[in-house]
């Protein structure tokens, strides 16, 4: 018989974690199988799954999990790494993930900057839209910021907490 290895994994643990945790991104606005996936991938050991291992952890078709795939590479929240020595994909979560997701918000943020700027010009900043565009623009210039600052003081921390 074998040692426990102190590793042993609960399949009713990580289904509970990946479906409430996906609950939860839904709740705050993901669609529920990018949700699923990316909590999958969250629990995985490895933070990677092949398509089919996704699969038959969350009970769902192939088509439904490349959608929740393409959705999640689309927002820098997992990538695709092909598998050593095969054709087949595997999907992995960033080992920053929530740190890549923020940075690309800032781009996200500058477009919107970009947009609200050129309405100011556009209506101008004394008429009633002008001031609320230029509010606005100032609450995401103000956001962009925090977050920049924020990233700064993330990157300390983590340094401490976990080394290089």
């Amino acid at each position: 018989m074998a040692e426990p290895t102190g590793w042993e994994r609960d399949p009713e643990a990580v289904s509970r974690f990946v479906e409430g945790f996906a609950a939860q991104l839904v709740e705050a606005g993901m669609q529920r199988m990018p949700a699923r996936v990316f909590a999958a991938l969250l629990a995985s050991d490895e933070g990677a799954l092949t398509s089919a291992e996704l699969g038959e952890q969350l009970r769902v078709s192939p088509a439904a999990v490349s959608g929740a795939v393409r959705y999640l590479a689309q927002q820098h929240m997992v990538a695709r790494e092909r598998e050593p020595g095969s054709r087949r994909e595997r999907y992995r979560v960033h080992s920053n993930q929530w740190y890549e997701a923020l940075t690309r918000r800032d781009a996200v943020l500058k477009r919107w900057e970009q947009a609200l700027r050129a309405g100011v010009d556009g209506l101008g900043s004394a008429t009633p839209a002008g001031r609320r565009l230029t509010e606005t623009l100032a609450f995401f210039e103000f956001v962009d910021g925090e977050i920049a600052a924020m990233m700064d003081r993330w990157r300390a921390h983590r340094e401490r907490l976990f080394g290089g």
